[in-house]
């Protein structure tokens, strides 16, 4: 029987005992790292299925351990490091865990800066589009101060030929495109004119053409956006910033200017501003625009930039600064001065000369900043994931996304928008 059985031990590679062992070790394994994962995520839940196995695990776990006189506590210790290091692994998948390198600790030069001058490229190469309306009765400098804005004959009324100042019946708008170029960058501006508006002595509804021209806007985008074949870059002729001109009244504002900033204010980005502030008095100017803010409050009227708007601190207080000098009084002109030597754009008096962009004069340079300068870009994002966001959404409620309905139906334009387009290069 010795020898029987010794023949059968050097037939079989393995002892059945160490077999044994590397199962239960293997066993023990899985079911460490099965416990370690259990108490990192207690709040996910289980299948049936995985619930049984693990019961099984555990019984097993405890009758080998018995059988080979291990205590549980000493196989934990054991199988502990690895279930850890299971559970670290896995953790960061669900949760997307990133962790922050530093320029110091690279090895070496990696290159990802220079995606900044890969964007500024393309962008010179291809352009930007920027949509701004103007909107205040007749008189108040409107093409004047959009000429001095971007000092260039771009106003419908500076392009037109023979061009006749008529007062309007109504509201129309008129669209005149420039191609602004400006040390490689390329810009294509659009300027709308809303000639007729409060010009009536019943201006009652007067904004609806205005509301429904920027609104045909924002369902022109809709549609290039839901068509199967769309454009490699849709054409945007959305408004992205409405300067709403304000009399020098020196008083309130009136009924008119409410209803048109709180109906437009919901939908498109507006600017206030206070239209030949030359004519008003340091002291006057300063509580004419007090008035006109604790007015816009009183009325929950949203101007920009609005404060739900503010991404982080910093732009909180560069956006603050820029609230408290909301409404900006303007003075605009296209026609230059010598001023100490010195070309000037400003106004000539028998007193002297207003300087357009003399702070200490009046707040052209801040709306110039504002629009161009340090926000043109805010104001196209917030047109785009806001304003046209909002109408994208119900439109889309509306028509229980029914797409085919969308493309194919029509939206004729009876307003009697004009639009010429002037490709100048200036």
């Amino acid at each position: 029987m010795r020898e029987e059985t010794s023949g059968e031990f050097q037939s079989e590679p393995f002892n059945p005992m160490e077999e044994r062992g590397e199962t239960e070790r293997s066993i023990i394994g899985d079911e460490q790292d099965d416990e370690g994962k259990n108490k990192e995520y207690e709040n996910i839940e289980t299948s049936p299925t995985e619930k049984e196995n693990c019961v099984e695990l555990h019984t097993e776990m405890e009758e080998n351990g018995k059988e080979k006189g291990m205590e549980v506590e000493e196989i934990e210790k054991e199988t502990q490091p690895e279930a850890e290091m299971k559970v670290d692994l896995c953790q960061s998948v669900p949760e997307l865990q990133t962790s922050y390198i530093r320029g110091t600790d690279l090895f070496g030069y990696v290159g990802i800066e220079a995606v900044l001058d890969q964007m500024r490229h393309k962008t010179m190469k291809a352009g930007f589009e920027f949509n701004i309306m103007v909107v205040g009765q007749s008189g108040l400098g409107k093409s004047t101060l959009v000429n001095t804005l971007f000092k260039s004959k771009i106003s419908r009324k500076s392009c037109t030929p023979n061009y006749e100042e008529k007062i309007s019946k109504t509201v129309k708008l008129h669209a005149v495109s420039h191609v602004i170029e400006e040390k490689g960058v390329k810009m294509k501006l659009t300027v709308i004119d809303t000639p007729g508006f409060g010009d009536q002595i019943n201006n009652e509804n007067c904004w609806e053409p205005i509301v429904k021209y920027v609104n045909e806007q924002y369902e022109k985008y809709l549609r290039e956006e839901l068509n199967v074949n769309r454009k490699r870059r849709i054409p945007d002729s959305r408004v992205h910033c409405c300067i709403y001109f304000l009399p020098a009244t020196g008083h309130r504002l009136r009924p008119i200017d409410v209803e048109f900033m709180k109906r437009l204010g919901k939908i498109v980005s507006i600017v206030p501003v206070i239209a030949k502030a030359d004519t008003l008095t340091v002291e006057e100017r300063q509580e004419f625009k007090e008035r006109i803010r604790q007015d816009l409050s009183v009325n929950g009227i949203r101007v920009y930039p609005q404060k739900e708007y503010d991404e982080d601190p910093e732009e909180r207080i560069c956006n603050d600064r820029i609230r408290e000098n909301i409404p900006f009084a303007v003075v605009g002109t296209d026609k230059e001065h010598q001023v100490n030597g010195n070309k000037v754009l400003g106004r000539k008096t028998k007193w002297g000369i207003i300087e357009v962009e003399n702070v200490a004069h009046c707040e052209f340079a801040s709306l110039r900043d504002l629009l161009i300068r340090s926000h043109l870009q805010d104001l196209k994002d917030v047109t785009h994931n806001i304003h046209y966001e909002t109408y994208r959404v119900r439109r889309l409620n509306e028509s229980n996304m029914n797409f085919s309905e969308l493309v194919l139906s029509t939206w004729p334009l009876e307003n009697g928008t004009d639009k010429c387009e002037t490709e100048s290069h200036l």
